[in-house]
């Protein structure tokens, strides 16, 4: 089994998307930590997790799918990894409604999903 990808730009790209969410969600935490006026917790603040979890999976599943021998099962795990990065920009547009400061750093993140979307439909062309 191979461990490296055979698409470095994608691998790079998902890399870098996950430093950027754990950057974002640690900057973001930090205003959503405090209870609003009413007592509550901020709603959007499970939404930080969500995306560290999110994009800390596209790294695994793009070398996951290239390791399957069969072509069905190349695709499917593919499918996967579009499925997962839907829900991260979902999330993404999710968090920019939230009372934060650092939510324009989400335009950036959303941005870099977008390049990895155009990198992943090439990819998956190839595979």
């Amino acid at each position: 089994m191979r461990s490296q990808p055979r698409n470095k730009r994608l691998y790079k790209k998902a890399l870098d998307i996950f430093t950027l969410s754990r950057s974002i969600s640690t900057y973001l935490i930090h205003d959503m930590t405090s209870l609003q006026s009413n007592g509550s917790e901020d709603p959007h603040i499970y939404f930080t997790g969500d995306i560290i979890r999110q994009s800390d999976a596209l790294a695994p599943k793009i070398i996951n799918a290239e390791n399957q021998t069969f072509q069905d099962d190349r695709i499917k795990h593919a499918n996967s990894l579009i499925h997962i990065t839907n829900k991260l920009y979902k999330n993404c547009e999710r968090l920019e409604k939230s009372e934060s400061n650092g939510k324009e750093f989400l335009v950036l993140l959303r941005k870099e999903l977008k390049k990895f979307k155009r990198l992943q439909h090439s990819w998956i062309m190839s595979l």
